[in-house]
């Protein structure tokens, strides 16, 4: 389990593909901190830590990965959210998310608000797929808060210390972006889809 607050951001050393699989081998300033099996998110996906080398790390997404992610378009160099798993005696800064991406959302606009940034995204609304306003989204791993909330799009304001310290300054319009959904209002959601 994450919280959603990135803890470094690294960048794709070597993407390759092994089959189905994309073998990812990123390189952070945490990457010799972790340990073969650990669970890391990479970009908001959990993954598991395969083989460690100097300052590097190599993680292997499988094809249902690629196909709900934005993973597959990921070129040499570029920058990733990474957050290793919530300590048992941590806090919770951000939200409970899970590593579980539900699906891409793509950036229709970014406007400067002199000292902040605001982001729009549109995505594809689905039975388990919705957004509350002021309610908890996670983008790329990124632990944030919606505002003006539709069926199908949503807003975000970014300060200048998310902006620095994430990926979420490379987010142009038409940029994908992984998406998972608040797991309270996804269990709320299916509950009330049995009910009707």
């Amino acid at each position: 389990m994450f919280t959603g607050i990135i803890e470094a951001t690294g960048k794709a050393a070597s993407i390759s593909h092994d089959k189905g699989n994309l073998e990812l081998w990123v390189s952070s300033p945490i990457s010799s901190e972790l340990k073969i099996d650990q669970s890391v998110s990479h970009n908001g996906i959990c993954l598991t830590v395969v083989e460690l080398r100097d300052g590097q790390h190599r993680v292997t997404a499988i094809d249902e990965t690629l196909r709900k992610t934005n993973l597959g378009s990921l070129k040499d160099g570029d920058v990733i959210n990474i957050e290793r798993c919530m300590a048992a005696n941590g806090r919770f800064d951000g939200h409970i998310v899970q590593g579980h991406v539900d699906q891409t959302g793509e950036c229709i606009s970014v406007k400067d608000e002199n000292g902040s940034w605001v982001y729009e995204f549109r995505y594809v609304p689905s039975a388990q797929n919705m957004i509350v306003e002021k309610g908890s989204i996670c983008i790329n791993g990124i632990s944030l808060t919606a505002f003006a909330a539709e069926d199908d799009k949503f807003k975000v304001a970014i300060i200048p210390y998310t902006y620095e310290h994430t990926n979420i300054h490379s987010v142009k319009p038409g940029s994908l972006v992984n998406l998972e959904f608040d797991i309270v209002g996804k269990y709320v959601a299916r509950l009330m889809k049995f009910k009707q």
